[in-house]
């Protein structure tokens, strides 16, 4: 099935939840991110704390063909502050179901689950190479308030500490 091929509005049986235990192996998407695993099991760790929360998009034919995480407090308060500002990173949608609208209901998703959590600011950082991206985040009020090195690491599943160097733009908007 593709986002626009179908006759069946499959996004209409999109179901947005959070992640279970059991999804971990489905995130990696048949292997193309299984160099993340460390970094899923981490962030269900932190869901479990309650310091995120972490939503995946599952389609009954198809599986998770979208996920986006939040982070609710961390240790850049810029970003998230455990009250007032949140933060979304590690948003992804299967290339195959993009551009039907699915990003979409998934941002309004977090949106109304913040807001109803007290929350007042969402941010984000969006790769300086992913206009599409960008251009998704400012159709939904997003700005740009600041650019971001975007230099990160990771520990894949041998142990290795990774390095990655993703320039980016913050947005941020009010909710």
């Amino acid at each position: 099935m593709t986002a626009s091929g179908s006759l069946v509005n499959w996004l209409s049986q999109v179901t947005i939840r959070t992640v279970t235990e059991t999804d971990l192996v489905a995130l990696e998407w048949g292997g193309e991110y299984s160099h993340f695993r460390r970094v899923f099991a981490e962030a269900f760790e932190r869901a479990q704390r309650g310091l995120s929360i972490l939503w995946v998009a599952d389609l009954k034919s198809s599986g998770i063909i979208g996920q986006v995480f939040i982070q609710l407090i961390c240790d850049r308060t810029e970003l998230a502050d455990g009250y007032r500002r949140a933060y979304l990173y590690s948003f992804r949608i299967r290339p195959e179901y993009r551009g039907a609208g699915l990003g979409s209901l998934m941002i309004r998703n977090v949106e109304d689950d913040l807001r109803y959590r007290g929350f007042e600011i969402l941010t984000l950082n969006v790769g300086r190479d992913s206009p599409r991206a960008r251009c998704l985040y400012e159709r939904h009020g997003f700005a740009v308030v600041a650019e971001e090195p975007g230099i990160w690491s990771y520990i894949d599943p041998n142990g290795d500490r990774q390095f990655v160097q993703e320039p980016a733009w913050r947005m941020e908007k009010l909710l």
